[in-house]
């Protein structure tokens, strides 16, 4: 409820041509009366009854989209005809969100109480495995524009394959049978069908061809935007253009990605007539400087690029950083989309509006908060990928289930050999959980205020490892990947974690390839280079600990436990 069904599938219809029919308003026509007097009146058991009727007769049609009530999946026939008889797309909304646009309702029902957040909170938590139960596509909303979510449907529709699987032959042929009595029962033949997609939604969301893009979105108001996960994406046109606000472009990515994927992008934007500007930095975090940033400025100022100018980073980390920080900086600020290139880009860099430069003295110590326009995250790039940057990635991947999503954790544990060997399902499933962990940790922190400084697990000692030895002699991942090994062993003497949980995250940084053997820096410089750390308050220094696995805090640690954990990793 509240997500837009009708907004969207009207727009929607109008795009493909087809009829649009709203349930509600359907039995609105046939009874003469209000949704809301019907629930009145004859409670909400004899609705549910009068919407599978209309859901029974409506889904035998062709060429309809069709918007069902938001309670009509609590009726498992009616899931059954939904998922059996067309392509169920779930418009998936936060509370938030919902609170927002159905305040002023009273035409709902079910939100009349004195605490409708509470109610719009249980309906969720009762709704949300059978919505993921029968969806095909699920589309975040957040507060985009109605012709990009009609966009985003027709991209993944566009994908789904035609062929119908036996699950559905079978759920259709138990239809067929059922009389036209009010629907009361469901045939044993037919349960087997509507039950037959009910696995862990990890496994589901695994199982989702690499091929049919996921859509999210991050929640930020005015400066909202979706996240676009799939395949073959850079070659997309529209897609693409449909984020270019003007009719100048200039791209900024590296010579290592150049010769890959420069052109493609070059060939979707040209066929839209876009001007383009191209600016070729030199490759890895040795040169994320304010030299190469000028660099880009001086790209910008030469092509007389103006405020409509669009920024598009194609690359890795430090060519999204750096771009980020030039559009945010450019003309006090110019649109930009994101690309990201590589799995560690792809699953947290490029999300969540963090750009800048390095310092000698740290890392990332100069920048912006600054929201990109988009993020286009092509899963065919990860082909070109080395072995080595597909685990320093992976350290970003685990992060998130080590420090929020202890289910994941437990996910990436069983699926780190298709992870490191790049099986395309496994890694489109990581990258899409990686980001919706991230996306709702922006939405509720987006300046690092307190809840999102938790995504930082293992990044001060890995911060301290970078700038110490040198930008570029590990790779951000590597040093990650280390930290985090570091944080845990804290974490144990802090009293936090047992020794098993210590020795999984241990186990799994080290099947991800990554070093958990700590460089020798000499306590004084492994200080030293923390101090300068962005979380640190008044002079102490404060780290990202487990309590337990899949949870996390920000705390200050003794000096004497600090020493001894650093001695413990070398």
């Amino acid at each position: 409820m509240g997500s837009g069904k009708t907004t969207v599938g009207r727009a929607l219809a109008k795009k493909l041509n087809k009829r649009f029919i709203d349930t509600d308003h359907e039995i609105e026509a046939r009874t003469g009366a209000t949704v809301a007097l019907i629930f009145e009146i004859e409670g909400e058991e004899m609705f549910r009854r009068r919407e599978a009727e209309v859901i029974r007769e409506l889904t035998a049609l062709d060429d309809v989209v069709l918007a069902t009530g938001g309670g009509a999946v609590l009726h498992a026939p009616s899931r059954a005809l939904l998922a059996a008889r067309g392509t169920v797309i779930y418009l998936r909304a936060s509370v938030n969100s919902i609170l927002q646009r159905t305040s002023h309702d009273k035409t709902r029902p079910l939100l009349q109480t004195a605490d409708p957040r509470r109610r719009i909170e249980e309906l969720s938590r009762q709704r949300e495995p059978l919505y993921a139960e029968i969806a095909h596509i699920v589309i975040d909303t957040g507060r985009p524009n109605v012709q990009f979510l009609a966009q985003c449907i027709l991209t993944q529709l566009a994908v789904c394959t035609a062929e119908t699987d036996a699950t559905s032959i079978v759920a259709e042929q138990a239809i067929s049978q059922m009389s036209a009595e009010p629907l009361t029962a469901l045939p044993a033949a037919l349960l087997t069908a509507a039950t037959a997609s009910t696995a862990p939604a990890a496994a589901r969301a695994q199982a989702r061809p690499a091929n049919m893009p996921a859509m999210l979105q991050v929640d930020l108001g005015a400066r909202s935007y979706p996240i676009a996960i799939g395949a073959g994406l850079l070659r997309d046109a529209e897609l693409i253009n449909l984020h270019v606000r003007g009719s100048s472009v200039a791209i900024v990515t590296n010579t290592v990605v150049a010769p890959y994927y420069l052109a493609a992008l070059q060939e979707a934007l040209t066929s839209a007539g876009k001007q383009i500007t191209t600016v070729i930095l030199p490759d890895g975090e040795a040169h994320k400087n304010w030299s190469q940033l000028m660099t880009i400025f001086d790209a910008l100022l030469a092509n007389q690029c103006d405020r409509k100018t669009t920024l598009i980073a194609l690359g890795g980390g430090v060519v999204g950083d750096m771009t980020g920080f030039a559009a945010a900086s450019y003309q006090r600020g110019v649109p930009f989309i994101q690309i990201p290139t590589t799995l560690l880009a792809q699953v947290d860099s490029s999300v969540g509006g963090k750009t800048g430069i390095n310092h000698p003295l740290g890392k990332n110590m100069i920048g912006a908060f600054y929201q990109p326009q988009a993020v286009l995250a092509d899963l065919d790039t990860l082909k070109t990928l080395p072995a080595r940057e597909l685990s320093a990635g992976l350290a970003e991947v685990i992060k998130y289930g080590a420090i929020i999503d202890a289910v994941f954790f437990d996910w990436l544990e069983q699926n780190i050999a298709l992870l490191l060997a790049g099986d395309v399902n496994a890694l489109a499933y990581a990258i899409q959980r990686s980001c919706e962990i991230k996306a709702e940790v922006v939405r509720q922190d987006e300046r690092e205020g307190g809840l999102r400084a938790l995504l930082n697990f293992g990044h001060t000692f890995g911060h301290a490892i970078e700038a110490c030895l040198g930008y570029g002699t590990w790779l951000h991942g590597e040093a990650v990947g280390c930290g985090m090994v570091m944080a845990a062993e804290l974490s144990l003497r802090m009293g936090y974690i047992d020794t098993v949980q210590k020795a999984r995250v241990l186990t799994l940084v080290h099947r991800a390839g990554l070093p958990t053997v700590a460089p020798d820096l000499g306590i004084e410089r492994w200080l030293a280079a923390m101090e300068v750390d962005k979380k640190n308050d008044g002079g102490e220094i404060r780290f990202i600990l487990m309590r337990p696995l899949g949870a996390g805090l920000l705390t200050p640690v003794p000096r004497d436990m600090l020493e001894a954990s650093i001695a413990a990793c070398l």
